[in-house]
């Protein structure tokens, strides 16, 4: 299977919030999120500088990427640790698995 869309969760220092997104490549991605929290800050992650991604999806369609991460936004923050530290128990950041 081809992985060509991603849902990625990206978080701040503090992993106090966690932001959820879709992408075709996440490393440009990622990079998008680090400069948004270092300069313009007007996006969500920018905002609450969330760019350490710490769990990750591979989909062959962006449809089915895109509805996963419905999926994911409507789930409790309680729901959300739970996958992420299932799949990333410390919570690492994982920018340096796409650099």
């Amino acid at each position: 299977m081809f992985t060509n869309y991603f849902v990625y969760i990206t978080t701040n220092q503090y992993r106090t919030t966690v932001y959820i997104g879709v992408t075709n490549d996440l490393q440009r991605r990622i990079s998008q999120h680090y400069f948004d929290s270092q300069n313009a800050k007007k996006s969500f992650a920018g905002k609450y500088n969330c760019y350490d991604m710490v769990y990750y999806e591979g989909f062959q369609y962006a449809k089915d990427a895109i509805a996963r991460e419905k999926q994911l936004k409507k789930w409790s923050r309680q729901k959300k640790n739970q996958l992420i530290t299932s799949f990333n128990l410390k919570w690492e950041s994982l920018n340096n698995q796409v650099f």
